[in-house]
């Protein structure tokens, strides 16, 4: 199990090291509109897993949002202390 922090550490580690096919890498690569996208897509998944299905398929759609969350971050130079202030 991963928090939050442990998920960023292994984001940056996979975009300072830049495995061949690494999708964090391709995630990042491709930008914050392509990013953005997809947070939205998965903030959609969010929202109607919390409507209609399981804890559990929430949960997951929840981790999905996070992972591409943080993608944003990386993308745009923040690391978690520029979001925990605001928390």
């Amino acid at each position: 199990m991963k928090s939050f922090d442990a998920l960023w550490l292994e984001l940056v580690e996979k975009l300072m090291s830049r495995p061949e096919g690494s999708g964090t890498v391709a995630a990042v690569d491709a930008g914050v509109h392509s990013i953005g996208k997809k947070i939205l897509e998965e903030a959609g998944e969010v929202w109607l897993a919390g409507e209609y299905e399981s804890n559990e398929a929430l949960a997951q759609e929840i981790s999905q949002l996070i992972y591409h969350i943080q993608t944003m971050m990386l993308a745009r130079g923040l690391k978690p202390d520029d979001i925990y202030k605001y928390l």
